[in-house]
């Protein structure tokens, strides 16, 4: 769980030199979040290679072993077992449930407890997730009969779930979010019939895949596949399950690849889902050197492996229906865009803004403060490009993807760059600074 020293000392990051090599991204996030839950609900055991060792699935298994669930120790390298207690199997909790920095883990978890009938829950977190918006998993939720009660007339962790009968509806979601997708299915599982989720675009589909795979009845339709129907009834049964790393973190070594001078790497076993590869498509739109080699298909999901090197960039502009496929990728995306030639816009993105922080407003502040022009607007920046960025006193604000990026824009400044709370980055990719180091070490 996300808790930071009170004022643990800064990384000095190098600006010069430039990365080479092969590296092996954490696995995928929301993959090993779903595939802890999911496992937990199953019967029977669920293996889990790959899954990630960081703070945010870490919180995920607290909260299950806190309600009965068997989850073995989570150490890199080494599979993690879950015993599954079955679709009504949790125990009511001696004590709140902990989600630390973790939003995926709170959100899924308020769908996953909403059908406990008779049992009360209550949900906390850092003081950051505290204050991150989850009425947007709340107000669907209720439709569906759930009693979620929390500060901000239930906006605001704390929040307390009573378990409630569910009733199957049709839910038309404002934003396309795959956690609040998941966190109605979840619930569906234990409604009195089906439940269609429709959004306004499709996010993530993780857990659709999943859900397939653990033997829920589930369908998927409508234009851009934004239609979904769970049916319960179905006994998931435990998997075996391996989980492919992940893109949101590959992201910073593709960015780092392509506006670095001289630089070259190979990011190996990459999930290449259709509904999380935006950020490809969008470094494709620049004109950065990617390939994709060795694909393959692992556990239902599409996976390969990413070469990059350094080339000439031009500007982009993402909205509308690409945000959610790249919504994690934006901060680091921000950070090429200083590089690329032409202006660069980003629109319709106002979910940043109720991320680990605003991210809109963050990284304006921090790469503005190397140099960056860019101009932040409500739902999205513009970012003028062919800038020279400077090293400078910067500060992840406790965001990881923040850290991660602005370690990216460090590599490429003139002079030294002084981060704040590096240890942010801990909370998806725990290994980052050991694999910048040895990128920069193989190449220099």
């Amino acid at each position: 769980m996300a808790h930071f020293a009170a004022n643990p000392a800064p990384l000095r990051l190098t600006g010069g030199g430039t990365l080479a090599g092969t590296v092996q991204v954490p696995g995928d996030k929301s993959i090993s979040h779903r595939a802890l839950l999911f496992g937990a609900i199953a019967e029977g055991e669920t293996r889990i290679e790959g899954l990630l060792p960081a703070e945010d699935p870490l919180s995920t298994a607290a909260c299950l072993r806190a309600m009965g669930v068997e989850v073995s120790p989570i150490q890199a390298g080494q599979p993690v077992t879950v015993q599954g207690a079955g679709l009504d199997g949790f125990q009511e909790p001696g004590d709140v449930l902990d989600c630390g920095n973790s939003g995926t883990t709170m959100r899924l978890m308020l769908g996953l407890l909403a059908g406990r009938v008779g049992r009360h829950f209550v949900l906390t977190g850092d003081g950051s997730l505290r204050g991150r918006p989850m009425r947007r998993v709340g107000a669907p939720l209720a439709q569906m009969g759930a009693q979620i009660n929390g500060r901000g007339e239930g906006n605001f962790a704390p929040l307390a779930v009573q378990g409630q009968p569910l009733r199957g509806t049709t839910i038309h979601t404002p934003v396309a979010s795959a956690q609040v997708k998941s966190a109605i299915l979840l619930a569906a599982l234990t409604a009195d019939g089906p439940t269609t989720v429709i959004e306004p675009a499709q996010s993530r589909d993780h857990s659709e895949r999943m859900l397939r795979a653990f033997g829920a009845e589930l369908s998927v339709g409508g234009a851009g596949n934004t239609v979904v129907t769970l049916t319960p009834g179905q006994t998931l049964k435990g998997q075996a399950v391996v989980v492919p790393g992940d893109i949101s973190s590959a992201a910073f070594w593709l960015v780092a690849g392509a506006i670095t001078p001289g630089a070259e790497i190979t990011v190996q076993n990459v999930g290449l889902n259709p509904s999380r590869t935006g950020i490809l498509e969008v470094l494709e739109q620049m004109g950065a050197h990617i390939s994709v080699l060795n694909r393959r298909d692992v556990a239902g999901e599409p996976v390969g492996d990413l070469r990059v090197c350094h080339g000439p960039l031009q500007a982009f502009e993402i909205s509308g229906d690409l945000i959610p496929r790249l919504v994690d990728e934006i901060p680091v995306l921000a950070v090429a865009a200083c590089c690329a030639d032409g202006i660069s816009r980003i629109r319709d993105a106002e979910e940043l803004r109720v991320k680990e922080t605003d991210r809109l407003a963050v990284m304006a502040r921090q790469l503005g403060a190397m140099g960056g022009r860019i101009e932040e607007f409500a739902d999205g920046m513009t970012i003028s490009g062919c800038t020279e960025l400077h090293g400078a006193e910067v500060d992840s604000e406790t965001d990881h993807r923040v850290a991660m990026s602005l370690a990216v824009a460090a590599g490429i400044a003139q002079g030294d760059t002084l981060l704040h709370r590096p240890e942010a980055a801990a909370v998806s990719y725990p290994g980052f600074w050991d694999d910048l180091a040895r990128l920069k070490q193989q190449a220099n």
